[in-house]
């Protein structure tokens, strides 16, 4: 047994399914050897996007692991894992190295110290006597406390040198959780009580934590409407009562509306950090918050009141101690429900010109509702890629299941939602996934096209072309007007049918459904589907200024 084989048979031991890798690293071999399956991407980026759906889905129960070569392996992989760091994903990576003897030798590539920016933890195996230690040090990072990335440096020597002790023994790293202070558990649970038109404001940590059940449950309690953030859309069922829905860049009227006119609002799960993945708090709001992480405290907004600890626990604590302060009766808001609902109706009713337009080219938002109202919403996971698809989804999508929706948005990188896509659905074999993405998106990341076809990973991406970069002409008008700077060409179903995949172009509003079901039928022979569809560059997206 050399070093690489100890790593694998510890992999296998903490329940590695899959290792999303690119040549040359012959971690790969041992790996297989092991039986654990390689997965390869046509770039290093889609296969750390690929680990990183697969991560989400199971909800960090099993951690994708990303194994790269040397040197321009790793650099390849940067965008990847700085999204995963940016969105608190928990991935191991594990970059090839040089021999001990030669690293910081020019031009020899440092991961560890590279990577100490975006990721929880960077270190080198430095012996192979210590492959357990760091493999349990790594696991305890990735399964404690906020996600985010490990990388572990392997230098080659000491992945091929042999090892006498045969077998390695070692016990999976447990995931550790805490609770909050009773303490804080009893003021919020006071302040939430007294709260006159409270809004349940809520982030990823409630699905990391699977703790939706729990945010029904306290939601109910208090009679109080929930607004998730861009990440933490599906959390809350968006078919529920209470539900706001999201609350990102775009955002629905409900959102807006209620979060603007709380005099409390309860972030669960949330840093409240304001950037493109968030609508912002408003100023003079009472603000509670409970995270794992204490770098989120007090951050943009002063708060009257945390907790530190699992949402799941914190979750079940506040609905116990609620339940003791109200004798069991808990909160009632007169007509809450009834305000919600007419606050909606309103949204919608704006909205359903572009919904159900009949224009051609094909309006997205019909795209949107019409593939909404033919899948079963609880079997679909549904996600994006940034920019107008994004935008335009996250706000009209409604989510029905946890992790029915994929959100992302803290960082934008184009052509994200393929990897992601492909990777959550070897995770979750039995559900349908679909990604929408712009046609600046596919130019990114098309030719994993045929990673799907070539893995047997059957997924349908949606791509919306309009033939020209949405968002950004209005930016650059000289270069638009003299040289078509944002305009983009290409025939998508056509690359997807030479890749291997099932592709169609649809320029028709009345082929729209019909499409959808061919490529639900193709995806149930187990085969990749790409429906492009021609649309209007539409920039009308669902956006209300806040009160005052």
């Amino acid at each position: 047994m050399n070093g690489n084989d100890a790593i694998a048979e510890i992999l296998k031991t903490e329940g590695a399914e899959y290792l999303f890798c690119y040549p040359d690293n012959q971690l790969i071999h041992s790996c297989a050897a092991a039986g654990i399956r390689p997965v390869m991407s046509r770039t290093e980026r889609t296969t750390v996007n690929m680990a990183d759906g697969y991560t989400r889905m199971l909800n960090g129960e099993k951690n994708g692991v990303v194994v790269t070569q040397a040197g321009p392996g790793i650099e390849n992989a940067y965008g990847g894992i700085a999204h995963a760091y940016a969105d608190s994903v928990p991935i191991l990576v594990i970059p090839g190295g040089t021999v001990r003897g030669r690293i910081n030798s020019n031009p020899d590539f440092d991961a560890v110290a590279n990577y100490k920016g975006i990721t929880k933890w960077s270190g080198q195996i430095n012996q192979t006597g210590r492959i357990s230690e760091f493999l349990r040090r790594a696991h305890t990072f990735l399964r404690t406390g906020r996600g985010a990335p490990v990388l572990l440096g392997v230098p080659s020597d000491v992945a091929m040198e042999q090892i006498e002790a045969n077998p390695v023994t070692y016990t999976p790293v447990k995931s550790i959780k805490s609770s909050g202070d009773p303490a804080d558990i009893k003021s919020v649970a006071s302040r939430l009580i007294k709260a006159e038109r409270p809004v349940l404001y809520v982030g990823q940590g409630v699905l990391w934590a699977q703790a939706s059940d729990e945010l029904v449950r306290l939601a109910e309690l208090l009679d109080a409407p929930v607004a998730t953030t861009n990440s933490g859309k599906s959390a809350f069922p968006e078919n529920h009562e209470l539900a706001l829905g999201a609350a990102g860049n775009t955002v629905t009227k409900m959102a807006r509306y209620f979060v603007d006119n709380a005099d409390v609002i309860f972030g669960i799960g949330v840093s409240f950090t304001t950037n493109l993945a968030s609508m912002g708090i408003p100023q003079g709001k009472t603000l509670i918050q409970t995270t794992v992480d204490a770098n989120d405290l007090n951050k943009e907004h002063h708060l009257a009141d945390a907790i530190i600890g699992d949402c799941k626990l914190v979750l079940r604590q506040l609905i116990e101690e609620i339940d003791a302060q109200t004798s069991g009766a808990g909160v009632e808001h007169a007509d809450i429900r009834a305000r919600v609902a007419s606050v909606r109706n309103e949204w919608l009713e704006e909205w359903m010109p572009l919904l159900t337009s009949d224009e051609t080219p094909i309006n997205p938002y019909r795209i949107i509702w019409d593939l909404m109202h033919t899948v079963d919403r609880d079997k679909t996971v549904v996600t994006h890629d940034s920019g107008h698809p994004r935008d335009q989804l996250i706000p009209f999508w409604e989510s029905t299941v946890p992790r029915g929706y994929l959100g992302w948005g803290n960082s934008t990188q184009l052509g994200y939602s393929l990897g992601l896509v492909l990777g959550a659905k070897l995770a979750a074999p039995e559900k349908t996934f679909i990604n929408f993405m712009g046609d600046a998106a596919i130019g990114m990341a098309g030719m994993d096209i045929e990673t799907g076809v070539r893995l047997n990973i059957p997924v349908m991406t949606i791509v919306l072309n309009n033939q020209v970069l949405s968002g950004y002409p209005a930016r650059y008008e000289a270069a638009v007007e003299k040289y078509g700077f944002t305009e983009l060409y290409g025939d998508y179903a056509a690359i997807a049918t030479a890749l291997g995949a099932y592709g169609e172009r649809i320029s028709d509003t009345a082929e729209i459904v019909p499409a959808i079901n061919r490529g639900l039928a193709e995806m149930d022979k187990g085969r990749p589907v790409l429906l492009e569809f021609m649309t209007s560059e539409e920039n009308r997206l669902s956006r209300y200024p806040a009160a005052g």
